[in-house]
């Protein structure tokens, strides 16, 4: 009996955090301004049952369309229940075709009061359109491949070899052959509870996300900018790479996902970033503040198209309905790239600069290759030149223009996500280039070509003053 209520409870509980999620996952999709992925949102700190929420949201978003059919044709959703639309929706699917505990909630009562009419307006439903069952209903379904469970060691808080003994207990455990402090698991390792997870020692993140961070390669000292820095995992890793030394300026427009990003600086441990909720495009690259910045790092809004399946779009309604973006029709993807040559142009300006990566989770060439092209002769006029970041990488950059092959992309065909990486280096007043960092296999194109010394215009006067800064060990 004491089982049977803790069960109903933890169902209670479920439910609601799971319409909490759900609401925003509806909210982000119809609006095409999304405040995060499903796996983002459902692993955020406010949510405590995960798994339980994760599994409830997904499935609830896998049978919507019925869901919304069959309370539609009983008259449920009137407008007495609109205001918690998200949590009806939940409970009758948990309660039709999951796990049917149902308990003394307002949403548990009046599915249970209503199950009968629901389930013969499935059956209606079913013999309609001459199915046997509602599995039938769902229509074809989205296959995934899975990928290898990729996981970075935090280098800030333990190290690589102490994590592989611990997690070597219970896990087959390799180490990454590219990536430093990068350890590869099975497909579907569940390591979100874990406690290396929970204390910050390690980070769940894809190889592709962590080779973004080590092209960079700024090295321990530096002054460096994370121009669009939420969630924060490029953000950490940075710090890990810099040994904690130096500083990190992390902006953030969006004040929501401004909070999970000190959320990961807090979990990381890390002492040398400040973040900035604020405007990249808006600090004054001449202001005296950001004169000894050595390194850029811009991955900015993009379409998401390379991490599609991972954020579980096809549950998406949007997806059903045939909206999602084509590179060559999406008007959203073109503004995306409008930003983006801004933003990469703007990062480019920063007089002291030395490395700039401009990355993206996109597949489409016009928020990679065809951004790059656009700002190379800008690049070119400030002493750039585009380098070669992991040359020992198969697969390149469209060939689109001269240079491309420089450019690195990674597929879902590598086991990874689809990520775009381009780095950009200033060659050094006496005709040389800046060497890369000890950590990273690097090539930079030979041809030399005189730094010119042409002063800019910074895209925007506003100063840090006028901006929201805080420490992570002032505010957090």
């Amino acid at each position: 009996m004491a089982s049977r209520d803790a069960a109903e409870r933890a169902a209670f509980f479920a439910r609601r955090e799971a319409a909490a999620v759900l609401r925003r996952v509806l909210r982000g999709d119809a609006t095409r301004r999304a405040a995060g992925s499903i796996k983002s949102l459902v692993y955020s700190p406010t949510v405590r049952n995960k798994r339980a929420t994760f599994a409830l949201v997904c499935q609830t978003l896998k049978y919507l369309p019925i869901l919304k059919e069959v309370l539609g044709s009983s008259g449920i959703l009137n407008s007495k229940c609109k205001k918690q639309e998200e949590l009806v929706v939940v409970t009758a699917y948990d309660i039709l075709f999951g796990q049917g505990i149902a308990v003394s909630g307002s949403a548990e009562q009046l599915i249970m009061t209503h199950k009968d009419t629901l389930s013969n307006a499935l059956d209606r439903i079913c013999a309609k359109r001459k199915v046997s069952n509602v599995e039938d209903l769902l229509g074809k379904k989205t296959e995934v491949k899975p990928k290898p469970r990729f996981l970075r060691v935090n280098t800030l808080k333990t190290t690589t070899d102490s994590v592989v003994e611990e997690l070597g207990k219970i896990h087959m455990v390799d180490k990454d052959d590219m990536v430093p402090d990068m350890l590869v698991l099975p497909p579907g390792t569940d390591l979100h509870s874990h406690p290396l997870v929970t204390n910050g020692k390690v980070f769940l993140q894809g190889k592709a996300s962590c080779m973004v961070a080590v092209a960079l390669s700024p090295k321990p000292g530096w002054k460096v900018i994370d121009a669009c820095a939420a969630p924060g995992n490029k953000t950490v890793h940075l710090a890990a790479l810099m040994n904690g030394e130096g500083s990190i300026i992390a902006c953030e427009l969006n004040k929501e996902r401004a909070k999970t990003l000190q959320h990961t600086v807090r979990r990381s441990g890390a002492n040398n970033i400040q973040t900035v909720n604020g405007d990249f495009l808006d600090i004054d690259g001449n202001d005296p503040s950001y004169a000894e910045v050595r390194a850029i790092l811009l991955d900015p809004s993009c379409s998401g198209s390379g991490i599609s399946a991972e954020r579980l779009d096809y549950l998406l309604p949007s997806y059903s309905r045939g909206e999602q973006d084509d590179a060559s029709t999406s008007s959203r993807v073109l503004k995306l790239s409008a930003f983006q040559k801004k933003a990469l142009s703007h990062a480019l300006s920063f007089p002291s600069v030395e490395r700039v990566v401009y990355s993206t989770c996109s597949i489409h060439q016009a928020e990679n290759e065809d951004v790059v092209n656009a700002v190379l002769p800008l690049a070119t006029s400030l002493g750039f030149e585009l380098a070669t970041p992991f040359p020992q990488w198969h697969r390149r950059g469209l060939p689109v223009f001269e240079g491309s092959e420089h450019l690195l992309r990674t597929d879902p065909e590598d086991n990874l996500e689809g990520f775009f990486i381009a780095l950009f280096v200033r060659k050094v007043a006496c005709g040389g280039v800046e060497e890369p960092s000890e950590d990273v296999a690097l090539e930079v194109p030979r041809k030399l070509v005189r730094r010119r010394r042409n002063r800019f215009r910074a895209f925007s006067s506003l100063r840090l003053s006028r901006m929201i800064l805080c420490s992570n060990r002032g505010l957090w």
